[in-house]
């Protein structure tokens, strides 16, 4: 007869199989599929990927490109838009430099440009070459010296055949056509069309600069029916911030220059340093949209919505090229982290984004089916022409570089912006990556992307018997799935071409 307090092995294994009895279930994407419902949609069309992205912003399809420095600047966050979503620049720049690519992005689709560049007569042709060249315009505007009056225009027609040491007085066209403030995009396209010019400088009695009109942009407006627009008509676009360091002088640049939302960017968002950011963000201003994360559970959830955010964004380990759980053996498998952090997002209106782990439009319908409102995307826009870096080759095939925010080489170049160098000194084992760097192959156009995505998102809808996001989240039902059902959902017993 043992004593007391004698423990054997098998009261250890009985212990253990107790708690394993006890642990909650984690359940991802592979693990289950959406139950086909009755449908009485015809037609994908009939179908409405409209959904909220914050508590006050609106997107006309779920996806957000994700604010990683291989994925979103001013290029792909123009695209996304134009598509219907948004994108977030990541914060891995100057606060001068993120600020130059909000800026960019909220300039490449304005209805009215609010402030076009301008430069003086005195300048030389050289002078404005490079000017318009480093803001990527095909004109400017030209005002007196030490004044906002227009006095002529300088296109690159003007500037073509021009000697460089020319001054823009000497080249540009005088007495431009203009408009009055309050032009309706009408009778500014009548105008453009009547006199054959690109560009229709809006101007007040006393002649000063008070918007511009181009033709670019009117064309963009009839190209892009479904783009992601603020109230100016100009394209959506998001930026990121950390938590420590000049994240409040960062937040006021972007939100100057005219960021839409901005995103508190940690990788362990249910954390003291999360929390007072978004608090101290907040106060300062007030009206901002803003989203926080990750987090990846209930508790998580409802804390940043306590503390003020206006979306919560979900997934700890999740990303293709995360390590987190390996690293650190934490995390939550992402579908059962969204549903469980929906929940709490349902209880106090405010939306859920899942990022991480989206490899398909089917993943995708059955995180929105799960309850969240839109997706974060990463790896699958990263490779494609909208994404920043450089094409490589190898082997005969092309790449272009992908890597996690938390890897060894995004790690380094962060404290080389925070500190201004890099020391040969530093000791890299000092930096613990959670994230790795990878080559993926090169895509093409963003947009092909998406249309692939969406088109199966909307046969999704389908599916589950939709017409809308909301109404797919009413009716979804999951069933789970074994190793075996996951198997025959994939192609099997065939020679894939």
């Amino acid at each position: 007869m043992k004593s007391k307090d004698e423990v054997t092995f098998d009261d250890v294994i009985f212990s253990a199989v107790d708690a394993i009895k006890a642990f909650k279930e984690g359940l991802t994407f592979d693990d289950v599929l959406l139950v086909p419902k009755y449908s009485d949609i015809t037609s994908r069309t009939q179908t409405d990927l409209t959904t909220r992205l914050s508590r006050n912003i609106t997107i006309n399809m779920p996806f957000v490109s994700a604010n990683m420095d291989t994925v979103t600047e001013s290029a792909m966050a123009v695209a996304m838009a134009r598509a219907g979503g948004i994108g977030i620049i990541h914060r891995f720049l100057t606060i001068k430099d993120q600020t130059a690519e909000v800026l960019r992005a909220k300039r490449s689709g304005s209805v009215i440009i609010e402030h076009p560049y301008t430069i003086t007569a005195e300048k030389t042709v050289r002078d404005a070459h490079n000017y318009s060249e480093k803001m990527e315009v095909s004109g400017l505007l030209v005002t007196e010296h030490n004044s906002d009056k227009i006095i002529g225009i300088i296109t690159e027609r003007d500037i073509l055949f021009a000697d460089s040491s020319d001054t823009v007085a000497d080249v540009m066209t005088t007495d431009p056509i203009t408009a009055g403030p309050g032009i309706g995009l009408g009778e500014a396209k009548a105008i453009l069309h009547k006199h054959r010019i690109e560009k229709l400088p809006i101007v007040d009695e006393e002649r000063r600069i008070r918007g511009l009109i181009t033709t670019r942009d009117i064309i963009n407006a009839s190209n892009y029916p479904n783009m992601s627009v603020d109230g100016k008509g100009r394209p959506l676009v998001g930026a990121a911030v950390g938590v420590k360091g000049d994240f409040m002088e960062r937040s006021e640049s972007l939100l100057e220059a005219g960021a839409d939302v901005l995103v508190v960017d940690i990788a362990h968002g249910h954390s003291e340093n999360a929390l007072n950011t978004v608090r101290n963000i907040k106060r300062a201003f007030p009206d901002c949209e803003l989203i926080a994360g990750n987090v990846a559970t209930a508790q998580g959830a409802r804390d940043l919505i306590r503390a003020g955010v206006d979306a919560v964004k979900v997934g700890v380990g999740s990303g293709s090229i995360c390590i987190t759980r390996v690293i650190t053996g934490s995390g939550v498998p992402q579908l059962t982290a969204v549903i469980d952090c929906a929940r709490v997002g349902r209880d106090y209106d405010i939306p859920i984004i899942s990022d991480g782990g989206t490899r398909t439009s089917g993943d995708a319908t059955k995180v929105l089916a799960a309850g969240a409102s839109s997706i974060m995307i990463g790896s699958m826009l990263g490779g494609t022409d909208e994404s920043p870096g450089t094409v490589l080759t190898k082997n005969g095939k092309r790449y272009k570089v992908y890597r996690g925010m938390a890897s060894l080489a995004a790690s380094i170049g962060r404290k080389s912006k925070e500190t201004g160098y890099t020391s040969l000194d530093d000791d890299l084992n000092d930096y613990v990556a959670e994230g790795v760097e990878a080559m993926v192959p090169y895509k093409g156009s963003v947009t092909d992307i998406l249309k692939q995505l969406t088109g199966g998102l909307r046969s999704g809808l389908s599916y589950c018997g939709a017409h809308t996001i909301p109404q797919m989240q009413e009716n979804a039902e999951f069933i789970k799935m074994s190793r075996a059902g996951f198997a025959e959902s994939n192609p099997h017993d065939v020679s894939v071409m």
